[in-house]
């Protein structure tokens, strides 16, 4: 009986190979990794996706450095937390330090900053390491640690008068009328311009060093307090104190008092 299909015989389906392609064997990646999909490959430090035994790589069971049992990397040192705010940082002295060491000189960096809000918040801080930028973030990092705060007069000037020492420093500071600006010299005017006082007189006798004159101009800054802390520590109203010794007639003691800002 003929065929339908006048005898063309229908074309034979190609033959799938029976055997699947073999992965290529991973080599020895060194540092820069191994092939991918590797049998018993090295993949190295630097890790590709690598075989059974690869030692990089996510792939690899006894992943390396950058595998899965990898380093993670976490930076260094976190600053301290500011609040959110505006700080104003000065640097007051870069000092380079060496240690004798076998075989030569070791280098090395002393920092001291002074940082402060500009509403009467401040503090100082000391920092040293190899290299000036991370001995700069050091001295920062511990001078917003050890900020204090100083009342201000109309958040431009101190209420009083007041004196420090530290070692052979010694400091004198002294409240002045509008208009004034700030008559310090060196360290200590890193301190008023980060305080946020715009008018002082002050004058520093016995040493130039740096960090003493810093600890003598912050204990004098310690000790000043305000007409309204002296009025609740004596139980009185701060017209009275402010009208005492003048004077003064009583409204315009009150009128001090109303328009006095710590």
């Amino acid at each position: 009986m003929a065929d339908e299909n006048n005898g063309d015989t229908p074309e034979a389906a190609p033959q799938q190979d029976a055997q699947p392609q073999q992965a290529p064997q991973g080599g020895g990646g060194g540092f820069g990794g191994g092939n991918p999909g590797g049998g018993r490959g090295r993949g190295g430090f630097g890790g590709g996706p690598g075989g059974n035994r690869g030692r990089g790589g996510p792939g690899g069971q006894r992943g390396g450095r950058d595998g899965g049992r990898g380093r993670d990397n976490r930076g260094g040192r976190g600053g301290v937390d500011d609040g959110g705010e505006e700080l104003i940082e000065k640097l007051v002295h870069i000092n380079r330090v060496s240690k004798t060491v076998k075989g030569g000189k070791r280098f090395g960096f002393a920092a001291l900053v002074v940082v402060g809000d500009g509403k009467g918040r401040v503090g100082f801080g000391h920092g040293k390491a190899r290299e000036v930028p991370e001995a700069i973030s050091k001295a920062t990092a511990a001078a917003k640690k050890a900020m204090v705060r100083v009342p201000l007069k109309d958040g431009r000037t101190l209420h009083h008068d007041g004196n420090g020492h530290f070692g052979a420093g010694r400091v004198t500071v002294r409240s002045a009328p509008a208009g004034t600006g700030i008559i310090a010299g060196g360290p200590m005017r890193a301190i008023f311009e980060s305080l946020g006082v715009a008018d002082v007189v002050t004058k520093s006798v016995g040493t130039s060093n740096p960090y003493n004159m810093i600890r003598a101009t912050f204990e004098a800054l310690g000790d000043q307090t305000s007409p309204k802390a002296v009025a609740q520590r004596r139980g009185k109203k701060i017209a009275d104190l402010l009208g005492r010794g003048h004077g003064a007639s009583a409204q315009t003691a009150e009128a001090d008092a109303a328009a006095l800002v710590e």
